[in-house]
C-alpha cells in the first residue's frame, strides 16, 4: 500500500471516532473523512472528471480542498494544487499547461476565476459565487462512491507547480508513491505520531504543508487542524485553543507576532512539541529570539524543494544554535545527499559544491517539458538542487549561493527571470536585473535594479502600481534601484554577482 486512498480506509477501519481533520468550525473523524471523500469523488464524477484527468484546487487552507483532493484520487486523477496569490494570467497559464478539466475555487477568488480565459468547469466552495456550482452544498447530498478501488502507485497523484529559470512555471510529476514517501520521510524525521494535532498554517498548495505535515499527519493517524490563512494573531490563538503539538512555517511565520502582538509571552505553548520551519536557515541570534519569545528549544530547520518531495535535510534542536544558519545534514530516511564538485567529485570539509539528491519522494520530471526534466537529473538519476552548499569538518550543510537566480523571501519562491519579464514591459525600463537581498526576517527581499530609457525616470510607486495585475505580491520587488548601466559579459549577459555587491 502506497497510497492515500487505501491508507484512509485503513484509519477509516481501524480508528472510526479518531479525530481527522478540523477546520472551519468543524471536526471529521477518519470514518468521516472517508465518507466525505467518496462524497467528493461521486460530486466530482458528475461534473465529468474521470480517470487520468486533472483536478486543479485553487482553494485557501479548506476541508473542502481535503475532501476534493481525496475524491480525485479516488477517481484516479491527479490534482493540480494552485497559489491563490496569483494574479489571473499566471492562473491561466497554469490551467492551461496542466490541461486541468475542473478547478474548485474557494467562493472568496470567484472575481478571480472571472478573469481567467482558459475554459474549465468551476465550482466554488460556497453558493455565493455567481455562475459556479456550490461544491459544499452539493457534497451535502452526494452519494458515496461505491466500491474499493485505489490508484496504482505509479499513477500521477499531483502536478506542483515550480518557476524555472526561463521565467516559466514548470509542473513537478509525483507519482502516488512520491507522494507517500514523501509524508513518511516527513513524519520519521520529526516523529510525527497517532497523537499529534498539526496546524496546517502555511498555504496548502506549497508542496511541504501538503506533502510533508498534512499527509504525514494524517499518514500517522494524527488530527490535522486547519487554519484558513495565516495571520499573526489567528496562528497564536490556533496553537493555544487548539492544544496543538506541531506546526511548520517560514521563519517571518513565527518572527511576525514577536513584533505584532503585544502579549506573545502570556500565551501557553506548553502543548507544542516541535516547531519546524523552512525556506531559509536562522542565524544565531534569530535562533536564540525565537527560542526565548516562544520559550521552546524545539525549533528544527527543514530543508528541501518541491522536485523532491520536498524534504533533503533536518537540523535538528540540538544543533540550532551551534550550527546556526545550516539547513542541518544527512539523515533524512530514504533521502540520499552528495555534495559535489563540478568534476564530479564528493566536498571534503570547507570545500563548497551542488548539493544533489535522490529519494523515492523525488518527481518523476516536468509536465511537458523532457529538456528540462533531462537537465534536471544527471547521468545517475540524482535531482541537481541548483543549491551551492558548503560542508563543514562535522558534515553540517551551509548555503552559500544558487546556481539558479532563485530568491526564497518568506518561505515563497520568486525567480527573477519572471519579474526581471514583467519589469521590461514597462515602457520607460531599458535594462532590469532583479536579485535578492538578505533579510532578518524574511530570509531574503526582492530588489530590481533598473536602467530608465533615455529621457525617462523610473519612479518605484508607478512601478509597483504596474506590477501588481500581472505578479503575485509577494513578486513584487520591495526595493526599485536606479543604475546608470548593469554590469554584462561581451555576449551580454549579466553578472548579477557584480551587481550584489555594488553598494546601494
Amino acid at each position: 500500500m502506497m497510497d492515500f486512498v487505501s491508507l484512509l480506509d485503513q484509519h477509516a477501519r481501524s480508528q472510526p471516532h479518531k479525530q481527522a481533520l478540523r477546520g472551519a468550525g468543524r471536526s471529521w473523524t477518519y470514518a468521516e473523512l472517508a465518507e466525505a471523500s467518496r462524497r467528493a469523488a461521486t460530486l466530482l464524477r458528475a461534473q465529468g472528471l474521470q480517470a487520468g484527468d486533472k483536478l486543479a484546487l485553487l482553494c485557501f487552507n479548506t476541508p473542502s480542498f481535503v475532501f476534493a483532493l481525496f475524491g480525485a484520487w479516488r477517481l484516479g486523477a491527479a490534482v493540480v494544487p494552485i497559489n491563490h496569490k496569483l494574479q489571473a494570467p499566471e492562473v491561466d497559464y497554469q490551467l492551461r499547461h496542466s490541461g486541468a478539466r475542473l478547478c474548485l475555487a474557494d467562493g472568496a477568488l470567484a472575481a478571480l476565476a472571472q478573469r481567467v480565459p482558459t475554459p474549465v468547469t468551476w465550482l466554488a466552495t460556497d453558493s455565493t459565487a455567481p455562475g459556479m456550482a456550490d461544491f459544499d452544498g452539493l457534497l451535502e447530498s452526494a452519494a458515496p462512491l461505491a466500491g474499493d478501488d485505489t490508484p496504482a502507485s505509479d499513477s500521477l497523484a499531483e502536478v506542483l507547480y515550480t518557476s524555472g529559470t526561463t521565467g516559466q512555471p514548470k509542473g513537478c510529476l509525483h507519482s502516488h508513491a512520491n507522494v507517500f514517501h514523501a509524508a513518511l520521510c516527513a513524519a520519521a524525521s520529526t516523529s510525527l505520531s497517532h497523537r499529534e494535532r498539526t496546524l496546517i498554517a502555511m498555504p496548502i498548495w506549497h508542496s511541504s504543508p501538503l506533502n510533508n505535515w498534512l499527509l504525514g499527519t494524517l499518514l500517522m493517524g494524527g488530527t490535522a487542524v486547519l487554519l484558513r490563512e495565516y495571520a499573526p494573531q489567528t496562528f497564536l490563538d490556533s496553537l493555544v485553543d487548539e492544544r496543538i503539538t506541531f506546526t511548520f512555517g517560514a521563519p517571518i511565520a513565527f518572527l511576525a507576532p514577536l513584533s505584532i502582538v503585544p502579549d506573545v509571552a502570556n500565551y501557553d505553548f506548553s502543548a507544542m512539541r516541535m516547531w519546524a520551519y523552512g525556506g531559509g536557515p536562522l542565524g544565531a541570534d534569530m535562533a536564540r529570539k525565537l527560542a526565548a519569545s516562544y520559550r521552546s528549544d524545539r525549533f528544527v530547520q527543514v530543508y528541501g524543494m518541491t522536485e523532491t518531495g520536498p524534504l533533503g535535510t533536518v537540523l535538528h534542536p540540538e544543533d540550532a544554535i551551534a550550527k546556526a544558519g545550516s539547513i542541518g545534514r544527512v539523515g533524512v530516511p530514504g533521502v540520499a545527499i552528495e555534495v559535489r564538485l563540478p568534476d564530479g567529485r564528493r566536498c571534503g570539509a570547507g570545500e563548497v559544491g551542488e548539493i544533489h539528491m535522490r529519494s523515492p519522494a523525488m518527481m518523476q520530471g516536468y509536465l511537458d517539458n523532457p529538456d528540462a526534466t533531462a537537465a534536471a537529473f544527471d547521468a545517475r538519476g540524482w535531482y541537481r538542487s541548483g543549491d551551492l552548499a558548503r560542508v563543514d569538518e562535522d558534515g553540517f550543510l551551509f548555503i552559500v549561493d544558487r546556481l539558479r537566480d532563485m530568491i526564497i523571501t518568506g518561505g515563497e519562491n520568486v525567480y527573477s527571470k519572471e519579474v526581471e519579464d514583467a519589469l521590461g514591459a514597462h515602457p520607460d525600463v531599458q535594462d532590469v536585473a532583479v536579485i535578492g537581498r538578505p533579510h532578518a526576517e524574511w530570509g531574503e527581499t526582492v530588489v530590481a535594479v533598473l536602467v530608465a530609457r533615455p529621457g525617462r525616470t523610473l519612479a518605484p510607486a508607478d512601478l509597483h502600481s504596474f506590477l501588481e495585475p500581472r505578479l503575485a505580491r509577494y513578486k513584487i520587488p520591495r526595493v526599485f534601484e536606479s543604475r546608470d548601466t548593469l554590469p554584462r559579459t561581451a555576449t551580454g549577459k549579466l553578472l548579477k554577482h557584480l551587481l550584489r555587491e555594488l553598494p546601494a
